[in-house]
C-alpha cells in the first residue's frame, strides 16, 4: 500500500448509506454541515450491499488518464500503484465478440489506426446513439486485427506530456484486465477493485453484439459475479443494468448525464422520462429496485452558473441517500479547462488549477466517492477531508 493509500479515510459500508447533510452553498459550507458529512462518512450506514471500500472512494477514471493514455494496462497499473481504491474500464465489442477496453467504439482518437494503410478502407460514418461519427470502430475489427494497433493519448492538446507514451501499449481485452487484477491482487494480498461500464448497449445489441451476456460470462469465470465481489457494474442505460441484475449479483450503478438528457434506451423504447425525472425521489426509488447506486455528472450535485462557477448544491445527495443509494459522481480533472471557474488559476487552460479546493467543495456535499483522472490528487484531497 502506498503512503497516500494509508492516509486515505477508514473503510465503511458504502451501499445503503444514510442521508447526507448538505451545505447551503458549494463554497463556505458551514462547519456543522462539514462535520455531519464527515460523521456519516465514518458511520456504518443502513441496509444494502456492503462494499469494503474507503469513503470517499477514489475511482481511477479510465485508469490514470491524467498521466497515461486511457484504458491501457499502463494506465491501470499506475492507478493501482498510486493507491486508487477502484479502477474503471469501459467495454465495447470487437466484430468477433470479444470485449475490449475503450471509452468509445470510435477508436480514431485513441489508437494509431489512421497510420495503418491496411485499414484505410474501414474508415466510415455511423450513427451511434443518434450522433453521426466518422472514423474507425471496434465492431469492424476482429480482436486479432485490433491487437495490431497501439494506444495513444486522446487529448494531446491538453495533455502533451502523455504523448510520450503513445504506442507503448496495445488495446487490452477485459479478460486480460481480469487476469491482471487477479495477479496484482495475489501480490498485494487483497483484491483489486474494478468499475466496469457497458458502452452503448442498445446500439450493440442491435448489431447482434450484446454486451451483458458475454460480460456476465466473464464475471462468472473469474468469480466476480457475486454480491460481495470486488467489482461494480455501471451503465448510462438503466435497461442494461436491469439486464445485468438478472445475470449476476455484482453491485450495480446507473450513470446519469446532465439535466434534460435522456438515456438512449429510453429514446429507443419511447420512455418519456429524462434525467430530470430520474433524480427525483420517485426516479431514485425506481433505480434502487435494481441498482445500489448512481453515478451522476458533478453538475447534478452542484450546478454551475453562466460563468462556470459553482452555485448551491442540489438535494440529490440527500434524496439518493434516503433511498439507500450511494453516489459516485464524475469527473474531476486537475487542469484549469476542466475545473469550475472558481478554482481556475492563471491563464493557461492546461495548467493545474486549485483541484484541492474543488474536491473539498464536492466532498462537503456528502458524496460517497468520485471519479478522477488524477487519483493521487483525489486521494490526498480525500485524506484532507477525512482529517478535518
Amino acid at each position: 500500500m502506498t503512503e497516500r493509500a494509508q492516509a486515505s479515510p477508514g473503510r465503511r459500508t458504502v451501499m445503503g448509506v444514510g442521508a447526507a447533510v448538505l451545505g447551503t452553498a458549494a463554497l463556505g459550507v458551514t462547519g456543522t454541515a462539514q462535520a455531519a458529512a464527515r460523521s456519516e462518512g465514518k458511520s456504518g450506514g443502513h441496509g444494502g450491499h456492503r462494499l469494503d471500500l474507503p469513503v470517499p472512494t477514489v475511482i481511477g477514471h479510465r485508469g490514470t488518464s491524467g498521466y497515461r493514455p486511457e484504458h491501457t494496462l499502463g494506465s491501470y497499473q499506475l492507478a493501482l500503484d498510486m493507491g486508487a481504491h477502484i479502477i474503471e474500464q469501459d467495454l465495447v465489442p470487437t466484430r468477433d465478440g470479444h470485449l475490449v477496453c475503450r471509452h468509445e467504439n470510435d477508436i480514431t482518437a485513441t489508437t494509431d489506426v489512421a497510420a495503418h494503410p491496411e485499414f484505410a478502407s474501414r474508415r466510415t460514418t455511423k450513427k451511434v446513439d443518434g450522433v453521426s461519427l466518422t472514423g474507425w470502430f471496434t465492431e469492424d475489427f476482429t480482436l486479432a486485427e485490433l491487437k495490431t494497433l497501439r494506444a495513444k493519448e486522446r487529448i494531446p492538446g491538453n495533455r502533451q506530456k502523455n504523448t510520450l507514451y503513445d504506442g507503448r501499449w496495445e488495446v487490452p481485452t477485459f479478460e486480460e484486465v481480469l487476469r491482471w487484477a487477479d495477479r496484482e491482487g495475489r501480490k498485494r494480498g487483497k483484491p483489486v477493485w474494478l468499475y466496469v461500464e457497458t458502452k452503448h448497449p442498445t446500439y450493440f445489441r442491435g448489431l447482434g453484439l450484446g454486451l451483458e451476456e458475454p460480460l456476465a460470462k466473464l464475471l462468472r469465470r473469474y468469480n466476480r459475479h457475486r454480491a460481495q465481489s470486488p467489482l461494480i457494474l455501471q451503465s448510462f442505460e438503466p435497461g442494461s443494468i436491469q439486464r445485468l441484475a438478472k445475470l449476476v449479483a455484482t453491485p450495480r450503478v446507473v450513470l446519469l448525464s446532465g439535466a434534460g438528457s435522456k438515456p438512449w434506451d429510453f429514446v429507443a423504447s419511447g420512455d418519456p422520462r429524462t434525467t430530470d425525472d430520474l433524480v427525483k425521489p420517485a426516479g431514485l426509488k425506481w433505480m434502487g429496485s435494481f441498482a445500489q447506486g448512481i453515478g451522476p455528472t458533478l453538475d447534478l450535485i452542484i450546478p454551475k452558473d453562466g460563468s462556470g462557477r459553482l452555485t448551491t448544491p442540489t438535494t440529490l445527495v440527500r434524496d439518493a441517500h434516503a433511498q439507500g443509494l450511494i453516489l459516485h459522481p464524475y469527473t474531476m480533472r486537475n487542469e484549469n479547462t476542466f475545473l469550475p471557474a472558481d478554482f481556475r488559476r492563471g491563464t493557461d487552460p492546461n495548467a493545474y488549477g486549485d483541484a484541492f479546493g474543488a474536491f473539498a467543495a464536492y466532498f462537503a456535499t456528502g458524496i460517497d466517492g468520485i471519479f478522477s483522472d488524477n487519483p493521487d490528487t483525489a486521494l490526498l484531497a480525500a485524506a484532507d477531508f477525512a482529517g478535518k
